[in-house]
């Protein structure tokens, strides 16, 4: 009898064929979705970084730096706001071709967006010892995917200069005490002011040090600036800094801060700022003492990200392109999840629970408050509780991760100590 052929061996979903076929395929359907996320961008067309170059120009003629002010539908005027140091950085690009500056601006912020995320993710793939470069693709698929990441490309920010210097700051020099501890932050803190929360954090985690450099570099980067522009430096000073409608509308729904939020409930008229002050105390005594108590556990990256969160809560404003922190948050979670053991029912719980939180944040900041929808140019005020939760999305997202975000208790409280051991152990306060 002649011989049966022999079929080929078939490709099953547990074997390594089958695996990598499945892993081509999530990949390859992330990155098809990333242009229809981003299409509704498209519309800024770069405005903000529109915005800085021509008040280089403005500059360059000799003019005022903050006398530059743009209409615009939504805002009214928008101005420069940044310190001086940002427009000493920022007035080279000036001297090139609108599109090369884009193009530069962009191909900086996808390093970041990829560097960051590569932090982030690889004490993660080495403690559960998950497949490396199938997770650190799917990973910085999804953070190109979140409004904040999105906002900041399309607009043409630079926010993602400063998550390298926070993060490489707080997750490497901090931790290992590196003698350079600080100055990550301090540069961060003299180019747009808002990472100064951090240096409020060293103080909290009794990081002198670290705190004492983080101020002196960003006091002597100002200062430097200073002695180079000093009319302009004064200015910003003494007065730009103070003036709150000089950076928008604060009722519009792109502001996720606890300002905001209480802006859209007596738009057009502000809120009550003695009520403001209290809640903003209130949110940053509780969100720091908790990054504190993070820190004090070993646990860096939590420590950071409540702090950033109670940093985008407590600033007047806070454009859905400041918030970046709600992606390391993502990354807390999904490791507590990965480190519970679901063999008790409590454990099963818990990690259902983790689980379901992460996925929940993920998917909010991917859909985001802006992109999908036009929220007008007049101010209106929040006058239904469906209204009340859409419009302030990101405000309280930023609480419940206050409250519920999970510290990896270690055996001792440096970095260098826990590299020796895996084993996490993340239980909420």
């Amino acid at each position: 009898m002649p011989a049966e052929p022999i079929a080929p061996p078939s490709v099953t979903a547990d074997e390594p064929g089958g695996r990598r076929v499945r892993r081509l395929v999530t990949v390859l359907a992330l990155a098809a979705v990333l242009p229809a996320l981003y299409l509704p961008g498209l519309v800024h067309n770069f405005f903000d970084l529109k915005i800085y170059m021509r008040a280089m120009d403005w500059w360059a003629a000799g003019h005022p730096l903050y006398d530059y002010a743009q209409p615009d539908r939504v805002q009214g005027e928008l101005y420069f706001t940044y310190p001086p140091l940002s427009a000493l950085l920022l007035r080279p690009f000036a001297l090139l071709p609108l599109g090369l500056t884009i193009a530069v601006f962009t191909v900086l912020t996808a390093l970041a967006v990829v560097v960051t995320t590569r932090w982030l993710l690889a004490p993660v793939v080495a403690r559960h010892g998950l497949p490396r470069t199938f997770t650190l693709t799917v990973a910085v698929l999804l953070v190109f995917a979140v409004e904040s990441t999105r906002e900041t490309i399309t607009f043409g920010q630079i926010n993602m200069l400063l998550v390298v210097l926070i993060l490489a700051d707080l997750l490497f020099g901090v931790p290992q005490g590196r003698r350079w501890a600080g100055v990550g932050v301090g540069l961060a803190t003299a180019l747009k002011l808002y990472p100064g929360i951090f240096i409020v954090y060293l103080l909290a985690t009794r990081r002198w040090r670290e705190a004492a450099v983080a101020s002196a570099t960003a006091a002597g980067a100002t200062l430097l600036v200073a002695a180079v522009a000093p009319s302009d430096s004064w200015r910003f000073w003494t007065h730009e800094l103070w003036a709150t409608n000089r950076v928008g509308r604060t009722d519009y729904t792109g502001n996720q801060s606890l300002f905001g939020l209480l802006s859209r409930f007596t738009a057009p008229a502000e809120p009550n700022r003695a009520l403001w002050l209290a809640l903003a105390l209130l949110v940053a005594g509780y969100g720091l003492w908790r990054a504190a108590r993070a820190a004090s556990a070993g646990d860096a990256l939590t420590g950071l990200t409540l702090t950033g969160l109670v940093g985008a809560l407590v600033s007047p404003i806070t454009w859905t392109h400041h918030i970046y922190w709600f992606v390391p948050a993502v990354v807390v979670l999904a490791d507590a999840a990965l480190g519970t053991n679901p063999a008790t029912p409590d454990g099963a719980r818990r990690r259902r629970w983790l689980t379901g939180l992460a996925v929940f944040t993920g998917a909010v900041i991917v859909y985001g408050v802006v992109s999908f929808h036009d929220w007008g140019v007049a101010p209106v005020r929040t006058d239904s509780p469906g209204e009340f939760l859409v419009r302030n999305t990101y405000v309280l997202l930023s609480l419940l991760l206050l409250v519920t975000l999970p510290v990896a208790r270690r055996a001792g409280p440096t970095i260098a100590r826990d590299k020796k051991s895996h084993q996490l152990d993340r239980t909420p306060e």
